[in-house]
């Protein structure tokens, strides 16, 4: 190790022993930027980037064309709340009251079993990362963000939110720029395959939080990787915040696989941002499940930039009562021969509100396009409501378009039938319910599969009568 680097891991070490006395006020401002800067002792162009964000925020409105937003009051969210431990590469060196949070949610567990390495964020700090080391001895990196721009600053400086997403991109994507703190970075070189998945999971612990982990992929020519990202929260009375982002960089004849499983609490608004750019025969495939959170405005999206790429889009969410879940997926086809897949499935239970929105976009020069949409949205009663905004915009006559949407009731016919088989009422509604989210649990590892159908069976109770 070269002696600046070594000075660099002493300085974020020292960080770590006193973000513990860090207390921060309410409200995004200048002089929170160059704490959070301050304390992870970051190079002057990151804290220049997140100046030019948090000043283009101050010039921009909240967007008003989704969910209304008027519930979200930024001036009482706390943008950087440091847990006050440093990384762990040992689940037992995490302090306890943190570590048993992880061990409730099985993440330390799910190591042992299946994972190729595990990164753990509490509030805004990770606290634990580890990797198998016959991937470390391959080149495969697997660290969190604050460190990796430490060790990698050329190469984070190089993608951190210059191509994939702008820093300006949109309103949360500043907020996001100017605040971010910890996430995930992954750098896999070429020709290597990362067999098993590597994990990361966000627990946004704090009352009126905002979590703001920045996640970036980088699969080089001719590699693979699957990650699977979990994330949480405990329900408070005052509102909370979420603005993540995730970059992916799929280049020539690579692959990546993008597993997330939300369950954010009511109280939280779930305003993420993701995003991949897919070079030529590259593919990327994103399995998402989206609920718990008060508002969801999710939409990940893939930009084919190269012949040949490809893009599968398969999620779900689910809008119990006083959710509003606007999730979709978009595919922007910018080269010749590219493909992409879109399917989403909703279900809206009391007055919740699940809606689609989706973008297709197929540009010019895009010859030999073919694209698929398909939006399936369950109604649990009369109250709830489904919404589809498809946008589809096709400068190539040769592209081949399909898009097909379906909305319906639970039948009274199909529980009726189970019933008389011996099911009580709620037992034929979860048992409809299941069969309507099979897709997206059988693309899901075992794990998360038996999770998310945990979850919707929560979400199901008290659903009769």
């Amino acid at each position: 190790m070269d002696q600046d680097l070594a000075r660099k891991r002493m300085d974020l070490d020292k960080a770590d022993d006193v973000t513990a006395a860090i207390i921060v006020k309410p409200g995004i401002r200048e002089d929170v930027v160059d704490l959070i800067s301050d304390t992870k002792g970051e190079p002057d162009w990151m804290r220049a980037r997140r100046k030019k964000a948090l000043f283009a925020l101050q010039e921009t409105s909240v967007p008003n064309w989704g969910p209304v937003l008027s519930d979200l009051d930024l001036e009482t969210i706390v943008y950087y709340m440091p847990p006050g431990t440093g990384e762990q590469h040992a689940w037992e060196d995490v302090p306890e009251e943190i570590r048993s949070t992880f061990e409730r949610l099985g993440i330390p567990e799910a190591e042992r079993a299946a994972l190729a390495g595990v990164g753990a964020q509490y509030d805004s700090d990770v606290v634990y990362h580890s990797i198998q080391e016959d991937l470390a001895k391959q080149g495969v990196i697997f660290m969190n963000m604050d460190a990796a721009l430490l060790e990698h600053e050329e190469l984070i400086k190089k993608y951190f939110m210059t191509q994939c997403v702008p820093m300006t991109d949109h309103y949360f994507a500043m907020i996001h720029a100017a605040v971010w703190s910890g996430g995930t970075f992954i750098y896999v070189p070429k020709g290597v395959q990362v067999d098993l998945p590597l994990q990361a999971y966000f627990r946004m612990n704090t009352q009126n939080g905002g979590q703001f982990e920045h996640t970036l992929i980088i699969a080089d020519e001719g590699s693979s990787v699957s990650y699977i990202e979990g994330c949480s929260a405990p329900r408070y009375t005052t509102n909370s915040l979420h603005a993540g982002c995730v970059e992916i960089f799929v280049h020539k004849n690579a692959s990546v696989k993008y597993y997330s499983i939300e369950n954010w609490s009511k109280n939280t608004f779930n305003l993420n941002t993701k995003r991949a750019l897919v070079d030529a025969h590259g593919s990327i495939e994103w399995i998402n499940g989206n609920m718990g959170s008060g508002v969801t405005m999710l939409y990940p999206s893939s930009v084919l930039r190269g012949e040949g790429a490809k893009s599968d889009s398969l999620g779900i969410a689910f809008a119990g009562p006083g959710q509003y879940q606007d999730t979709g997926a978009k595919a922007i086809h910018a080269a010749p021969n590219t493909y992409s897949t879109i399917r989403a499935k909703s279900i809206s239970k009391g007055d919740g509100v699940a809606s689609y929105r989706g973008y297709v976009n197929v540009l010019p020069n895009a010859t030999g396009v073919k694209t698929t949409v398909e939006c399936d949205a369950l109604l649990m009663n009369e109250l709830s409501r489904s919404i589809t905004i498809p946008v589809m915009s096709v400068k190539n006559d040769s592209a081949t378009i399909a898009h097909e949407a379906t909305v319906g009731r639970i039948g009274d016919d199909e529980l009726f039938y189970l019933q008389s088989r011996g099911l009580t009422a709620d037992e034929a509604q979860r048992a409809v319910v299941a069969g309507f989210v099979e897709p997206v649990v059988k693309a899901l590892p075992l794990e998360y599969a038996v999770e998310l159908n945990r979850l919707i069976q929560l979400e199901m109770e008290g659903s009769v009568g």
